[in-house]
């Protein structure tokens, strides 16, 4: 199931990278209602993706359109702000 879950490209603003997630929409019935999902419950849907990423909004119209974000400078590898990644983001985003 996890080769019909598609991602977009990695975007962002001066504070987080963003990312979305598509679901099949037959996986909806899956998915707990109404609020956002916690790392265990994306990760079982079969999501992968690196450390730190956060479910931050739910798209109501299409609900199995997951939302995620991180702040600039996440080092994937731990989830943890790494300083150093972050003035590397901010210097890439400011050009």
């Amino acid at each position: 199931m996890p080769r019909d879950i598609e991602y977009s490209e990695k975007y962002c603003d001066s504070k987080y990278e963003y990312r979305h997630v598509i679901l099949p929409k037959e996986m909806v019935k899956q998915m707990v209602k109404g609020r956002l999902l916690t790392e265990r419950e994306w990760r079982g849907l079969g999501v992968q993706q690196s450390r730190g990423w956060a479910h931050y909004e739910i798209h109501k119209p299409e609900p199995h359109i997951l939302l995620f974000r991180r702040p600039l400078g996440t080092d994937p590898r731990t989830g943890k702000v790494d300083p150093k990644l972050l003035k590397e983001a901010i210097t890439k985003n400011s050009q």
